[in-house]
């Protein structure tokens, strides 16, 4: 097949959705399938490379923060997109679209199912859909929802990453079908061989520097075991940098609290690879590809009672999930695990084993099953 992906953040730009289009491209492309991918341009990214197999296009779209797209970017994408997949339409002829996220890659492929013909399959991430970020998006779906439900119901096959984000789109769109696909992981790629425990054990946190992964949270649940012995590594860049260095330094926690800043995939790896705990006090998500790469390989996780971490977690076996009202227990959770290296141990092994059922080879599978042209 002809495979046109629409995607306004690709690695190393965006965050998890880009990572999950990435390893479904590249694995894609190792099937056999010609893959032509439009992003958007950031910095000085080279226009067009060829990577892995697969062609990636970079359009001028406004975007100015790898880690951030506001509307105008958005906006400016879906422009980019629609004027070059139509001359792709013409001149290359795709089989099929896929579009990851509703807004901004399925308002492109919408027009682009009708003009040139081509059919589309749609991949909701949660933050496309209404209700799912309330705190990044909320404010955008009170003008934009209505002009939204065209680009579901004209998708041939519309894809949720988890069964949360299902039951949301269903609730603004109750007469699309929706089937879920979770986010897969290369295993092979992502194992830790043997599991073995840090010495102290290491907490890592990775995820944006904003309201919705609740970086602030984590500072405070780590001040209320501070009496334990662990370190802690937090990933990502944000707005709340500048915050959640004070808060830090609120704690005295300067000498235990890493931050890196904004990172690569690859760091984010190595970063696991000598982690014991992923930490995630989330106020949202849909399937975060940080859980499932950090199931790989083979880390217990302490994370909020919300969305797709339902799918990650195994209450008791591989960790635990915590209201996200209740800040004290995001601090026992952490306490229970911590101060008892047996149960940390058994933690970190049932993640790897539970990680068998997001294998990118039967995801990939699946993809293909939805994308090919009946």
């Amino acid at each position: 097949m002809r495979i046109l992906v629409l995607i306004h953040e690709y690695p190393p730009v965006g965050g998890g959705g880009g990572r999950v289009a990435q390893d479904l491209c590249q694995r894609l492309a190792s099937a056999g399938h010609e893959i032509h991918l439009l992003t958007a341009q950031c910095g000085e990214l080279p226009p067009l490379e060829k990577q892995c197999g697969l062609t990636i296009e970079r359009l001028p779209s406004g975007r100015r923060e790898p880690f951030r797209a506001d509307l105008r970017a958005m906006t400016g994408y879906v422009v980019a997109a629609l004027r070059r997949g139509l001359r792709l339409a013409k001149q290359w002829k795709p089989d099929v679209i896929h579009a990851h996220f509703a807004v901004p890659a399925g308002a492109a492929a919408w027009p682009l199912s009708i003009l040139p013909g081509t059919p589309y399959v749609l991949t909701a991430h949660l933050g496309d859909v209404p209700g799912g970020v309330p705190e990044k998006t909320g404010k955008w779906f009170r003008w934009i929802f209505p002009f939204t439900p065209p680009i579901w119901r004209r998708a041939r096959s519309v894809i949720a990453v988890s069964g949360f984000t299902r039951q949301l789109a269903l609730q603004s769109y109750p007469n699309v079908p929706v089937e879920v696909i979770p986010n897969g992981v290369d295993l092979q790629v992502l194992d830790p061989g043997e599991i073995a425990l840090q010495d102290p054990p290491r907490i890592v946190f990775a995820g944006r520097l904003m309201l919705q992964k609740n970086p602030l949270q984590v500072v405070r649940s780590l001040a209320g075991v501070r009496d334990l012995r662990w370190q802690c590594e937090m990933l990502g860049d944000g707005p709340l940098m500048v915050a959640v260095q004070a808060e830090i330094a609120a704690h005295g926690l300067q000498d235990r609290i890493v931050l890196r800043g904004w990172v690569t995939p690859e760091q984010v790896l190595q970063a696991y690879a000598r982690s014991d705990l992923l930490f995630m006090p989330s106020l949202s998500e849909g399937l975060p590809v940080a859980g499932v790469q950090a199931l790989a390989m083979g880390l217990a996780l302490v994370v909020s009672h919300i969305g797709g971490w339902a799918d990650l977690v195994r209450e008791g076996e591989n960790g635990s999930m915590v209201p996200v009202e209740s800040p004290a227990g995001f601090a026992a959770a952490l306490r229970g695990l911590l101060g008892s290296p047996e149960k940390l141990l058994a933690a970190r092994q049932a993640s790897r084993n539970h990680a068998q059922i997001f294998n990118l080879d039967r995801i990939a599978a699946e993809y293909e099953r939805v994308l090919r042209v009946n």
